[in-house]
């Protein structure tokens, strides 16, 4: 296979990796960018991109962590939550943030990430941790669940409450979800994007923002590429179906921690 087509095949779990890692859609897509046209310049680089989705995720890490970009600008894009989101990062460890996204969202194993970064695969599992519990600190809310599969409903709601999270109400539809946002504006989301009735999660979020502009969304997805294609407004917050319970629980952590007011 061509590397363009193997670049591309991961490309969508890429931006969504450097979007949750930086709490933004403009800067992370602009890693993205930036660590591919160094490939289109650096020979090296290239040729270690063949080494598949470590060698990529890889690359995109050495990008990160350079002074470009730190120095990366906010943009028209950014909205006052991601502004504030760059300032409160500093409260968690760079490192404890890469270490818990690439092992509980993007689901690499403890010695891929480790490769990735760079660092031992034991020394993964404790800056994941330690991750884990700085974020769980300060993310007391109240959670809508946007879901028409019972079971999965459930399940989630199980997820947010061993969080010590409330659950503020559990919708199935997009009618439902605003009814309940409006009589009780949520602290978080947690929306399916296809809803059995036909309706979209993605339009019952627009129309909980206009009752609750800064809160957090996570969206849940059996097609996460179908969205990720950065040439529009994305979700920040992406999980993919089946999804595993410890990236639920990283998703939550990350989205509540940059929406946190400090």
């Amino acid at each position: 296979m061509p590397l363009g087509n193997q670049i591309a095949e991961h490309l969508p779990y890429l931006r969504r990796y450097a979007r949750a890692l930086t709490g933004s859609q403009y800067r992370g897509d602009a890693l993205v960018r930036a660590t591919l046209a160094n490939a289109l310049t650096d020979t090296e680089m290239r040729e270690s991109l063949k080494g598949g989705r470590v060698a990529l995720y890889t690359a995109f890490t050495r990008q990160w962590q350079s002074n470009e970009a730190e120095a990366l600008p906010g943009g028209r894009g950014s909205s006052a939550r991601e502004t504030a989101a760059q300032t409160h990062l500093a409260a968690i460890a760079p490192r404890q943030r890469e270490a818990l996204l690439l092992t509980a969202v993007e689901e690499f194993t403890h010695a891929e990430a480790a490769r990735i970064m760079g660092i031992a695969a034991q020394e993964v599992a404790t800056l994941a941790q330690a991750a884990a519990n700085d974020i769980a600190r300060d993310t007391a809310t109240n959670v809508l669940i946007i879901e028409d599969e019972p079971l999965i409903a459930m399940q989630l709601e199980q997820i947010v409450t061993s969080l010590g999270l409330t659950i503020s109400d559990t919708a199935a539809t997009r009618t439902q979800a605003i009814e309940s946002a409006a009589a009780r504006p949520p602290g978080l989301v947690l929306a399916d994007i296809q809803l059995a009735d036909g309706s979209s999660g993605l339009d019952a979020a627009d129309d909980i923002l206009r009752v609750a502009p800064d809160v957090p969304i996570i969206f849940i997805t059996a097609y996460p590429e179908r969205l990720l294609t950065g040439d529009r407004p994305e979700p920040t917050y992406l999980l993919t179906k089946p999804f595993r319970e410890d990236a639920v629980r990283a998703a939550i952590s990350q989205a509540l921690f940059f929406a946190t007011k400090r």
